[in-house]
């Protein structure tokens, strides 16, 4: 089920968000975590994307577990750090053959060890145009944050 439909509901909706893990004894608590919060019934949950889209594969991987082993509706975090346009397509495309209906379409912050946001050369420098890109060639529904007072780095409210 796509999120957008689950927010649409008159009933209140909850989710849990898990980090990938990194290390098999951690995945196994992950899993272990996911059938003792199964029965709380959460609307969705949702996967982050991990520094520099350093838990890619991961992410989608547990994302796809969530949906089949558990039965739960699961979102991937999305982030444009550290990847071109086409390599951005080539993990959608991996989400889009896994299954996955639900994108988190985030900016992302910079990588470990560096102080300030970057573009990667030939890549998306703002959220917003992961959202267009997705929007425009994938089925996804898509999530997106922001920041309600303004982003930190903008200019102005009308910037």
């Amino acid at each position: 089920m796509r999120i957008n439909e689950i927010l649409n509901a008159e009933t209140p909706v909850f989710s849990f968000e898990f980090f990938p893990p990194k290390t098999e004894q951690g995945e196994q608590n992950l899993y272990r975590a996911l059938s003792e919060l199964k029965p709380l019934a959460p609307s969705f949950v949702s996967v982050t994307y991990g520094a520099g889209g350093s838990s890619r594969s991961k992410t989608i991987e547990i994302v796809k577990r969530i949906k089949e082993d558990f039965g739960l509706e699961a979102m991937a975090h999305f982030t444009c750090v550290g990847a071109t346009e086409a390599e951005l397509r080539a993990t959608l495309d991996e989400m889009r053959e896994a299954g996955i209906d639900n994108v988190l379409a985030l900016r992302g912050d910079p990588p470990e060890g560096q102080e300030d946001w970057t573009k990667t050369e030939g890549g998306l420098e703002f959220s917003r145009e992961l959202v267009v890109l997705i929007g425009e060639d994938y089925p996804f529904a898509i999530g997106a944050a922001c920041f309600p007072e303004t982003h930190i780095h903008a200019e102005s409210a009308e910037a």
